[in-house]
């Protein structure tokens, strides 16, 4: 589509250089002349609409602004070149075009630079992070994870999901992997897809943008992020630390899912299942529901039994959360002995 683009706006310079020229002379080099010099003129106008759509809304309105306000400044301050007397006919046309379009350009800047202190309501900050929030792309570890559909039917996500189609690509080439857990993923993955697709609330737009110099696909998403000024949705880790490298919001389903496990205090009673033996002499290893490792002291006797505990401390890490504990009527004798 850019190539396209690019063709069109050098045909209808072209065509509008071409006729400008025709209807001034009659002379075939000077109609030539205007059908290069609109082409030029359609090249530049199309470079600059790439550059005007990567602007934020907040930056084009602020920087127009400030252009206005520099051309306005430019044309009334020409008043003051008159009272200096006669000056040249080249200087004059020189002063009349060059001083606005020097003071269009410092507002243009200031305006783009400046505009988030601009206190209009039509320039919030606000409005420009929501934006950014409300547009998601997905990776391919978010979408195989499967939990997104979960999160999707609690409506707590935005109606629009985007997914590039490299990123489809590479869930389809592992769909089609010889190796079995490689496939069943895969196709697993294609079957949350249609899953969320087929939500009433959720809309997925797939994104034909591609970066065909760069190879790996985290590093495709990571530019398209910056591109479309856009969220990533994911739960690789790498791919996670890589994105806010690069100034880019990330929501991380892991860390969504260890903010939702229930709080746990120092003293709080609970049951849990001895299913191994823990790293330290005499421990015991259970899990909750929720997948959280709980560690118990003096519970290797009770291995494949259910006992009652009593929380010691947590400890938060990256990779989850554990739970350190002991036995309960170890923590009975010691609080009496305590009291004693």
């Amino acid at each position: 589509m850019p190539l396209l683009s690019l063709i069109l706006w050098i045909a209808a310079g072209s065509l509008v250089g071409g006729a400008l020229a025709h209807s001034l002379t009659s002379e075939t080099s000077h109609f030539l002349m205007g059908l290069l010099a609109g082409s030029f003129v359609g090249a530049a106008a199309a470079l600059l609409q790439r550059i005007l759509m990567r602007l934020s809304g907040g930056k084009l309105t602020g920087g127009s602004l400030g252009l206005v306000v520099g051309l306005l400044v430019g044309r009334l301050s020409l008043g003051s070149f008159e009272a200096l007397g006669e000056l040249p006919v080249e200087a004059r046309i020189s002063l009349f075009f060059g001083v606005p379009l020097l003071l269009g350009c410092l507002g243009w800047t200031v305006g783009m630079r400046k505009w988030k202190e601009w206190n209009f309501p039509f320039l919030s900050v606000g409005r420009e992070e929501s934006f950014e929030r409300s547009r998601l792309l997905l990776d391919t570890s978010v979408i195989i994870d499967g939990r997104i559909a979960d999160i999707c039917e609690t409506n707590f996500l935005p109606r629009r999901l985007l997914i590039p189609q490299f990123v489809l690509r590479e869930l389809q080439h592992i769909a089609d992997s010889p190796d079995p857990l490689k496939r069943a993923r895969g196709r697993r993955g294609l079957d949350i897809l249609k899953r969320i697709q087929d939500h009433h609330d959720m809309e997925v737009e797939i994104l034909d943008q591609d970066f065909p110099k760069i190879k790996e696909v985290d590093a495709k998403l990571v530019q398209l992020a910056k591109q479309l000024r856009a969220s990533i949705l994911t739960n690789d880790y790498n791919l996670n630390k890589v994105a806010q490298l690069n100034g880019i919001r990330v929501l991380n389903i892991n860390e969504l899912a260890n903010a939702l496990k229930p709080v746990v205090l120092p003293g709080e009673i609970m049951k849990v299942r001895i299913i191994k033996e823990g790293k330290e002499q005499g421990q015991g290893v259970g899990y909750l529901d929720d997948g959280t490792m709980v560690v118990v002291d003096n519970a290797k006797q009770y291995l494949g039994k259910s006992v009652d505990v009593a929380v010691t401390s947590v400890l938060q890490t990256t990779a989850g959360r554990m739970i350190f504990t002991v036995l309960k009527e170890d923590a009975d004798s010691q609080a009496q002995g305590a009291q004693g």
